[in-house]
């Protein structure tokens, strides 16, 4: 590499070059941290090129910016009674990534907040589930999805930033707790999934995230079918 790097042409700067375009190959040249060299004693920028040559490891590391990622462990839902807090299941895989993917794409779409249709779109963009299949096979896909969102919703400002972890809305709070009663309820053992997720949000009865499953053709006899796979998104592989 160190031997590639060497044999890379210079780039002239010649006389006829803007000011702009000068200010535009020093500003390159300084992040990438590249040499300008002056070949012959003459004024402004007249004579100089700019060399190419290896970066040192020691500059590639003061350059380079720490990746930060995030690992979710649980969801947030509602604080349990203190009997319960050591019984409540846990959420599964498929469910975690599907959250984590909703508030990417309440960013993306730079909504101040994670809705239930943004939970719809992370079940799909997550993609394994059961309840991603189930919904994939109805017709109903994040394509389609995330178009009712912005006919329903709109687009943000352009120039609003979403925060890194858009705050639930009281709607998606309602169909996260809605999932853990629900399992709780039904006395069996596993983790709560995708399925009780978008249930939650089937619960959620003025909630955007319905009102976009039923305008695709989601309804209660579908809600119902997928009920009763409810607890077998866990043995499902990731192949």
């Amino acid at each position: 590499m160190a031997a590639q790097a060497q044999s890379l042409s210079v780039l002239p700067i010649s006389a006829s070059t803007s000011q702009s375009s000068r200010k535009t190959l020093r500003s390159i040249s300084s992040f990438l941290g590249l040499n300008l060299r002056q070949r012959s004693p003459v004024s402004s920028f007249v004579g100089k090129e700019l060399a190419i040559g290896p970066l040192s490891s020691k500059s590639f590391a003061l350059k380079r910016q720490p990746t930060v990622a995030t690992v979710l462990l649980s969801l947030p839902t509602a604080k349990p009674e203190p009997a319960l807090s050591d019984k409540l299941p846990r959420w599964s895989a498929r469910a975690i990534k599907s959250f984590a993917m909703a508030e990417l794409e309440a960013r993306k779409l730079k909504y101040p907040n994670t809705g239930t249709e943004a939970l719809l779109m992370g079940i799909l963009v997550e993609g394994t589930s059961l309840t991603a299949k189930f919904l994939r096979n109805d017709g109903i896909t994040l394509f389609k999805v995330r178009e009712e969102t912005v006919n329903l919703l709109g687009k943000s400002d352009m120039y609003f930033f979403s925060p890194e972890h858009p705050p639930l809305t009281e709607q998606a709070q309602r169909a996260l707790d809605w999932a853990v009663d629900e399992k709780l309820k039904s006395g069996k053992d596993g983790e709560i999934t995708t399925t009780h997720l978008l249930l939650g949000i089937w619960s959620e009865k003025e909630s955007a995230g319905l009102k976009i499953l039923a305008s695709l053709g989601f309804n209660d006899e579908k809600a119902k079918e997928l009920a009763k796979s409810m607890d077998d998104d866990i043995v499902l592989s990731y192949k």
